[in-house]
């Protein structure tokens, strides 16, 4: 058994209750790339679990259109926008300990005051990004 840093190194939860270690995590959209074709027999039942420190707004909306995602504030605070499928928005600002659920094929991005970490737990399939 060996420790890892989530930060750099993000796990896979897979079918049979499996969890992957991750290559490092390079932010890019090759890195994402490669999780989808490392892990594409899971289909849309894996789940990316990882934690990223914020010190800005994101520049972008992104979307998942096979499962829900958790949003998990651990420091500081996040503020989570959403457009829902329906077309209705909401706004909710998440302290440490407090978690929001992006649904399916709800749109979604954050803003940053000053700093803050989140851990994600994400069903990645076919996830779709635009810009803000």
């Amino acid at each position: 058994m060996s420790t890892h840093d989530i930060t750099a190194n993000p796990i896979h939860l897979g079918l049979g209750a499996t969890a992957v270690v991750e290559p490092r995590f390079t932010g890019d959209l090759d890195w994402y790339s490669g999780y989808i074709d490392r892990h594409s027999d899971d289909g849309t039942e894996g789940r990316l679990v990882s934690m990223h420190e914020f010190s800005a707004s994101w520049d972008m909306w992104e979307m998942h259109p096979a499962g829900s995602e958790v949003v998990l504030c651990t420091s500081g605070a996040i503020t989570l926008h959403q457009e829902k499928p329906d077309g209705t928005k909401a706004t909710v600002t998440l302290g440490p300990g407090q978690y929001a659920i992006n649904e399916p094929g709800t749109w979604h991005t954050a803003d940053v005051e000053d700093k803050a970490t989140a851990v994600f737990i994400t069903a990645g399939w076919g996830t779709e990004h635009r810009p803000r």
